[in-house]
């Protein structure tokens, strides 16, 4: 019997933004992405390929303004996406951690599948933007994208100097992680939790 794939496709729209996602949990790391912000499209097909999901985004905002409210707004998405693709959870890891190195820099992501959104997040200060894309954005992304998930993430970058290294070091181990924690373990049986509830 094959096993059905996990899967959500998520509309949101708003004055803002217009936003649309489908993700598959159980994928081959395929990505459509347009957010019309390229160095954010980037990260994400490459959290999508080292996540081994497939994804789909097609994202309108205005981001003739700034770019903030399209990548807060695609983290709100992607993160109901994945609470809708897991479900109840059952038969989950839960858990995940990646280490990736980038050159000089090494970033780290833990994540817990929890149902308790919470972001722990550690790099560097007044890093400069990279290109038009203000590095504070990769922290107000994983925010989004924890809180509507419901995931507990803790983010570091141990080493670093360049902000594009780091910023793709985070997004590549968060797939990593991810990968992890959403994976099944035939050896679970129910939900992953003593309180049979996440």
């Amino acid at each position: 019997m094959t096993t059905p794939l996990r899967s959500a496709s998520i509309d949101r729209k708003t004055s803002e933004t217009n936003i649309r996602i489908s993700l598959t949990l159980d994928g081959e790391g395929k990505a459509e992405v347009n957010t019309g912000v390229p160095f954010f499209d980037h990260m994400l097909i490459l959290f999508t390929r080292h996540g081994l999901f497939d994804l789909s985004i097609d994202a309108k905002g205005d981001i003739d303004i700034d770019y903030h409210h399209t990548v807060e707004d695609v983290g709100i998405a992607l993160g109901t996406a994945f609470g809708k693709a897991l479900g109840d959870k059952a038969g989950i890891r839960r858990y995940g951690s990646a280490y990736v190195p980038m050159d000089e820099t090494l970033a780290r992501v833990v994540v817990d599948c929890s149902g308790r959104p919470f972001l722990a997040y550690d790099a560097p200060r007044g890093i400069e933007p990279i290109g038009l894309f203000p590095f504070q954005l990769v922290e107000e992304f994983l925010r989004a994208l924890s809180v509507h998930a419901g995931l507990t993430l803790h983010v570091s970058i141990l080493a670093g100097r360049d902000a594009h290294h780091m910023a793709e070091g985070i997004f590549k181990a968060l797939g990593r992680a991810l990968d992890v924690a959403v994976s099944r373990d035939t050896r679970v049986k129910g939900i992953p939790s003593t309180k049979g509830l996440l």
